[in-house]
């Protein structure tokens, strides 16, 4: 096994890296456990934080390697206690993750990419620039952040993750994958995989691998439209991943996994939100194993859309529960930090007008 660059942030080693190199520098093989434990059951900031760790190991550490946490630059508090945190994980590159309490449950919502490369129409995110993947310790970062504040602010801890922040999972894929590992690792956080939903708008052969890697977590579909003329509007994917290949898709993760998928519907006003709308969403999943999630809009500045009356939410739902369908109607939260589902990004101001003009100018 090669030697592991100089310099590196510690974290990208495996496991079985990191033991080589310890070897290899005339160190027992067990201090990398006794190291691994620090970098992720105990979350530490440094090497000098590795109390049962010699002198002489921790300057071998830092002689060959970083151990470079991503920083909270901005962190909002919601009437309705949801936390949005900006982190930035290096000079001007800046993700978002947010803390969402509910009666039952403490869910971090947390980012995969910095920017998005997809420019759905509804989505903040969608405007940035897609700059980089996250690396699987900077997803981590997130989690253990929320985790403590989950911990400090509410004394609870934290139950759910959902990977539906800035970016599209399933195009960091590896990344996306070894953070999972880690924060289901009895190594790691020790969460069980249930507890963790990822999110895509939909890529086709990536959803099929992870039917081909049988992963335990819980899929979302962001669907939002049963027509492909309808998502082809909102959803520049979907030309290259229309509902018909989405279907195959998902039946294929099914029948490898045995979990039911989930889909994402966010209602819009005079859009999708009529009968006739429902009619098309009961016939596509009439044959498919999922279940329904109803989505609140939330609009974004200088958007084209508007949020759905309560009235039409509940008429669509109650269309759909008639079909004998699960479904279920969210409710926002953290609207009034622009925090809620699609609107990541859109307060930093400074940052989406940048990004804004260097996405338009690529195009």
């Amino acid at each position: 096994m090669a030697i592991p660059s100089i310099r590196n942030d510690i974290r990208s080693l495996s496991n079985e890296e990191l033991a080589a190199f310890m070897v290899a520098h005339g160190e027992q093989k067990f201090r990398a456990k006794q190291i691994s434990e620090w970098l992720w059951k105990k979350d530490v900031a440094s090497f000098e934080d590795m109390r049962n760790i010699a002198a002489s190991t921790k300057a071998l550490l830092s002689e060959h390697f970083v151990l470079q946490k991503i920083s909270v630059k901005d962190e909002q508090v919601s009437s309705d206690r949801t936390i949005k945190c900006a982190f930035e994980v290096e000079a001007g590159k800046v993700v978002e993750g947010v803390l969402i309490p509910t009666t039952n449950r403490m869910t971090a919502c947390i980012s995969s990419q910095v920017g998005c490369s997809l420019s759905c129409k509804f989505c903040g995110t969608g405007r940035l620039k897609m700059l980089r993947n996250l690396t699987h310790y900077e997803i981590v970062d997130q989690v253990t952040y929320l985790k403590k504040q989950a911990e400090e602010r509410y004394q609870l801890p934290l139950s759910n993750i959902v990977y539906m922040g800035m970016g599209e999972p399933l195009l960091n894929y590896k990344n996306v994958m070894d953070s999972i590992e880690r924060i289901t690792s009895p190594d790691g956080l020790g969460m069980s995989p249930q507890r963790i939903t990822l999110s895509t708008a939909g890529v086709g052969k990536m959803i099929k691998k992870l039917g081909d890697d049988q992963v335990k977590f819980n899929l979302a579909l962001s669907l939002h439209a049963a027509s492909d003329e309808k998502r082809n509007h909102i959803m520049d994917i979907n030309a290259s991943n229309n509902l018909e290949t989405l279907a195959e898709a998902l039946r294929y993760f099914y029948d490898k996994t045995g979990t039911r998928v989930t889909f994402e519907y966010i209602i819009f006003k005079d859009f999708n939100d009529s009968i006739k709308d429902a009619q098309e969403l009961a016939a596509y999943a009439k044959n498919l194993p999922v279940k329904i999630n109803i989505i609140e809009y939330n609009p974004i500045d200088q958007g084209e859309f508007k949020q759905a009356s309560p009235e039409r939410v509940d008429a669509f739902a109650q269309f759909l529960e008639a079909r004998n369908m699960i479904v279920n109607v969210r409710r926002s939260r953290g609207k009034d930090i622009d925090a809620a589902c699609g609107q990541l990004a859109n307060k930093n101001k400074a940052l989406l007008k940048d990004e804004v003009v260097q996405k338009e100018s690529s195009k």
